[in-house]
């Protein structure tokens, strides 16, 4: 090799070096920081290894620990070029698991997120390539730690030639003093070449550690930011137990279910009207896909939504990212500056669409109902309910108020399910004697009474007041009242604490005068 080849392939070194030593030390900075989410989303070949590391708590904690420390190291070897052609060898064999893990391969390329889509060929494979050529084309031995611990012949001028024991020890006679201090000083040089550029990495790791101690200090609130790498939430390894679960007619539903409005940018924002945009902004769709995968992980096998996310489900069961079942709630109104009711036969288009995407059932939203209740539209209603029975699909009917359900019950619906709004009254912003976007379920006693007569499985909805009610209250308050199934919207940085909270709440046993209807 020329001068000038040595010197990219040792700069390429020290690249891969920086890279992978920085990925360690990233990694031992984070709280919390583990690889169990990247192994529950592997798909291919060895999945089924991949999982078993990520569910066995005592395994994963030695992986992440070997995760780390091996990424230091091997970027520390490299970079410095200490024992370089064992780093080589080993950041191939690591960087080969990450790649075989979640390969880019067509149908299996959902994984964490990342800055772009790949085909095949990605970041992690160009990085092994790389470390193939340096492992055949060592560069240690000429700039790096390595060239002082087997040291090679010295680089001499080319008056001075050494091709054997004799030449060697004839310039150490004869060579000037000063001249071989210079080749010495310059050898020296070389191989500590790797030192002042550990100094840059440690300084630019140092500002950037306090840069992010600023941020988090000064730009984000600790303690609910949903942005915040940092947050203290249970990781996935901190899940007790899946969700349990139950049947309704044919299908069986995970007693708590994962409600849409979030992911479909409908918050119940009350004054703050820049939430609902806000929601939309983080669920970004792979952000919607690791929620529906993390929900699957915690048992969580339903979830509730409008036929607005129907083309994203397609979507991620194509992908093969999970099998998460959906409820429709098929709403039936447009909100254009006040409650309009939907043309009736865009509202069974709606219906339709459900259907054919593979709804496992779909209910009359609790507004829709109120609204075509109260406006004396029950055959609408019974065609719509009659119409999702006909494709033997379960149908349900939701409400608000509990005289709706009343109506129902007297016009001899009978659904396979209900879907009523439970939560006390007990916070601060429910004291509106009128509606606001404040209260959901407004006369919960009555509620609890009427729905006790009921053998129809209950879905609560609504349960938290739309994030006034803390979950743990909330689920109590709605199973002891007699509900069968609950459902919550949760982000995905609250999903395993709240499956946690349903799952203690109903090991403790609940004491209610409604039978379990599922």
């Amino acid at each position: 090799m020329s001068k000038y080849q040595s010197y990219f392939l040792v700069t390429l070194r020290i690249i891969i070096g920086w890279h992978l030593m920085y990925e360690g030390v990233s990694k031992l900075l984070t709280p919390g920081w583990t690889s169990a989410e990247f192994l529950n989303i592997s798909k291919w070949i060895f999945a089924p290894l991949f999982h078993w590391v990520a569910e066995t708590p005592a395994v994963l904690q030695v992986v992440d620990v070997l995760n780390i420390w091996g990424l230091i190291i091997i970027g520390f070897c490299l970079f410095v070029g200490l024992f370089s052609k064992a780093a080589n060898i080993f950041g191939i064999v690591l960087l080969s698991l990450y790649y075989v893990a979640n390969p880019p391969f067509v149908g299996l390329d959902f994984g964490v997120p990342t800055e772009g889509s790949y085909l095949i060929v990605n970041k992690i494979l160009i990085e092994i390539t790389a470390l193939v050529v340096l492992l055949l084309f060592p560069t240690s031995k000429f700039i790096g730690f390595d060239k002082l611990i087997f040291k090679q012949k010295e680089e001499l001028p080319k008056e001075w030639p050494l091709n054997s024991k004799t030449d060697r020890t004839k310039f150490e006679k004869e060579a000037p003093k000063t001249e071989l201090a210079k080749v010495k000083r310059r050898e020296l040089i070389k191989g500590l070449a790797g030192v002042p550029l550990m100094g840059a990495f440690g300084a630019a790791l140092y500002n950037q550690v306090q840069w992010k101690s600023w941020e988090e200090r000064n730009l984000v609130d600790a303690q609910t930011s949903a942005s915040v790498k940092n947050f203290n939430a249970a990781a996935l390894r901190d899940l007790k137990q899946e969700v349990p679960k139950t049947k309704i007619k044919d299908n069986t539903y995970s007693r708590l279910i994962l409600g849409g409005n979030l992911l479909s940018g409908w918050a119940h924002s009350r004054d703050l009207m820049y939430v609902s945009q806000l929601v939309k902004a983080y669920h970004q769709k792979e952000k919607i896909f690791s929620t529906l995968l993390l929900a699957e992980k915690c048992g969580i096998n339903t979830l509730l939504t409008n036929p607005i996310l129907c083309s994203l489900i397609t979507e991620y069961w194509k992908r093969g990212i999970g099998e998460i079942q959906f409820i429709s709630d098929c709403a039936g109104l447009d909100y254009d500056g006040g409650k309009h009711a939907t043309p009736f036969d865009k509202y069974l288009d709606r219906v339709k669409k459900a259907i054919d995407t593979g709804a496992s059932a779909c209910y009359i939203q609790g507004e829709t109902a109120d609204y075509y209740m109260e406006n004396g539209r029950v055959d609408d209603l019974e065609k719509v309910i009659q119409y999702i029975e006909d494709r033997g699909v379960s149908v349900g009917i939701g409400a608000h108020r509990i005289e709706t359900i009343k109506a129902c019950v007297d016009h001899g619906f009978n659904p396979d399910f209900w879907m009523k709004t439970i939560h006390h009254h007990n916070y601060w912003s429910a004291g509106h004697s009128k509606w606001h976007d404040n209260m959901y379920c407004f006369n919960p006693e009555d509620t609890i009474t009427y729905m006790e007569s009921l053998p129809q499985p209950w879905i609560a909805f609504k349960v938290m007041a739309a994030g006034a009610i803390k979950p743990k209250e909330a689920f109590t308050y709605a199973l002891k009242s007699g509900a069968d199934l609950i459902c919550a919207g949760m982000y995905d940085f609250q999903m395993v604490e709240d499956a946690n909270i349903f799952c203690d709440i109903m090991n403790k046993g609940i004491t209610r005068k409604r039978e379990w209807m599922a």
